[in-house]
C-alpha cells in the first residue's frame, strides 16, 4: 500500500512539473528553475524523470562504431552575464533544448565563438585527462575580446569543462576507442536589433562521446585546393573560433564532397597562392625532413594541436617553419598532414588542384605516424606527461 502511494505521489508530482515546464518553459530556459542548479558534478543524483540512470551505468553506445556526431549525453553546463559584467557562477542543468530571444545578437548578428577539447578515459579507468584546456580558455578570452563579448576567466571555463566530463562520465568512450569532446560555446544571447553588441551573453558548455572525424578513420583523406571561395581575408576574423568562420566555407566542402574529395583546402585571398587551412584544420608539409606549416597571421587560427605538434617535432630534432607556405610548395612536398582537436593528426593521401592530383607518402615511417603516436599517448596518459599538457579529473 504504501509503495503504491508512493508511485502514485510520484506520478502526480512529474505530472505537475511537466504542467509547470510546458507553461514557464522549465527544461528549456537555461540557467533557471534547474533541478541541479546547486548540486557539483561529483554529487550528481539520478533525475527525476523516470529514464534516467546513475551516473556509474555505462551508455548503450556500440563504441567501435563511434563516429563523429551529436549524441545526447546527460548534462550541460550554464552561466551568464550582462554586457559590461563578468562572469561568476555557474550550474549543471540537464542537457536540452535552449531558449533564445529572436532579437538575440548570436541568432541576428552572429555574435559567437566556441572551443573544442577532448577528454580521455584514464588505465584501468582510474579517472579522465584533458588536454591543455587552459589554452582553449586564452584562445576564447582572445576571441570573445574580438567579437565585443565577456568572457570566462581561465578557471572557470576549466572549472566549467571538469564538471561536464564528471557529469557525462558513463558517455567517456574507453580508452583508445574514443573520447568525449567537449564544446564550449560563448554566445550573445540577449535582444538586440540594431547592430551592436548584444545585452546579456550565456557561456554554455556541451559533450558528445565521438570516434574519429573524417568517415576514412585513420586512413588518408583526400583533399580539393579551393581558389574560388575562402575561408577568411585579411582583417576578419580567420584567426578567431567565431561561428561564422564556419558556414561560409559549407558551399566549398559539399562541391569537394560531392566529388569524392574529403575536405577543401583554403588558399590565401588575395595572392590565391599561398596555403592557408582546411574548414577544420590546421595542415603540415613535409620536405627533406622540414617540416612546414602556415604561419598565423590574422587568416590563420592558431590551432592548440597545431602548437603541441610544432613542440612535439622540434623535440624530435625535426626543424619546423611557420613560413607563407605557396602551392608549389605542396606540389613538391613529400608528406602532407592535418592537425586539430577533432582530427588530431590526419595524414594526407592526396591533394587535387585545378585537376591535377598530387600523392603524398602515408602509412608506416611517415613523420605523422610519428607525431600522431606521440601526441595520443600523451593525451591518454599512456606515457609521462613531460610537458604538463595534461589535467587530471579524478
Amino acid at each position: 500500500m504504501l509503495m503504491k502511494n508512493a508511485v502514485d505521489s510520484f506520478s502526480l508530482m512529474n505530472t505537475f512539473l511537466k504542467s509547470v515546464s510546458s507553461f514557464r518553459g522549465l527544461n528549456s530556459r537555461v540557467g533557471r528553475f534547474s533541478y541541479f542548479a546547486s548540486y557539483s558534478a561529483s554529487s550528481l543524483q539520478p533525475a527525476l524523470d523516470s529514464d534516467s540512470r546513475s551516473d556509474d551505468e555505462s551508455s548503450d553506445i556500440d563504441w567501435d562504431k563511434l563516429g563523429f556526431g551529436v549524441v545526447r549525453t546527460d548534462y550541460m553546463y550554464v552561466m551568464k552575464c550582462s554586457l559590461g559584467d563578468t562572469f561568476s557562477c555557474g550550474e549543471l542543468n540537464r542537457y536540452s533544448n535552449i531558449e533564445l530571444n529572436p532579437a538575440s545578437g548570436v541568432l541576428n548578428y552572429g555574435q559567437g565563438i566556441f572551443e573544442g577539447l577532448k577528454a580521455y578515459r584514464k588505465r584501468d579507468d582510474r579517472g579522465f585527462l584533458l588536454f591543455r584546456p587552459e589554452e582553449n580558455a586564452l584562445r576564447m578570452q582572445m576571441g570573445a575580446e574580438r567579437m565585443c563579448m565577456p568572457s570566462p576567466t581561465i578557471d572557470q571555463f576549466v572549472h566549467a569543462v571538469k564538471q561536464i566530463v564528471l557529469a557525462n562520465k558513463r558517455w567517456v568512450p574507453p580508452q583508445e576507442r574514443g573520447s568525449l569532446y567537449i564544446r564550449p560555446l560563448l554566445i550573445g544571447s540577449g535582444p538586440v536589433l540594431g547592430l551592436a553588441p548584444a545585452p546579456e551573453y550565456t557561456f554554455l558548455v556541451y559533450a558528445a562521446p565521438v570516434g574519429t572525424y573524417f568517415k576514412e578513420g585513420l586512413a588518408p583523406i583526400n583533399l580539393l585546393v579551393q581558389d574560388e571561395i575562402h575561408r577568411a581575408t585579411p582583417g576578419g576574423t580567420g584567426s578567431v573560433k567565431t561561428i561564422t568562420n564556419y558556414a561560409p566555407v559549407l558551399k566549398a566542402q559539399m562541391i569537394a564532397k560531392s566529388k569524392g574529395f574529403t575536405d577543401v583546402l583554403y588558399l590565401d585571398s588575395v595572392k590565391k597562392k599561398y596555403l592557408e587551412e582546411a574548414s577544420s584544420c590546421n595542415i603540415f608539409i613535409v620536405k627533406d625532413s622540414v617540416i612546414s606549416t602556415p604561419i598565423t597571421q590574422g587568416t590563420v587560427l592558431s590551432g592548440i594541436t597545431r602548437r603541441s605538434i610544432i613542440e612535439i617535432a622540434r623535440d624530435y630534432g625535426y626543424q619546423v617553419d611557420e613560413r607563407l607556405v605557396s602551392i608549389e610548395d605542396l606540389m613538391d612536398a613529400d608528406e602532407v598532414f592535418c592537425t586539430g582537436t577533432a582530427v588530431v593528426v590526419s595524414p594526407v593521401g592526396s591533394i587535387t588542384y585545378h585537376g591535377q592530383r598530387f600523392e603524398y607518402k602515408t602509412g608506416a615511417e611517415t613523420v605523422s605516424q610519428r607525431l600522431h603516436k606521440s601526441l595520443t599517448s600523451i593525451q591518454m596518459g599512456l606515457v609521462e606527461d613531460m610537458k604538463g599538457w595534461t589535467v587530471q579529473i579524478d
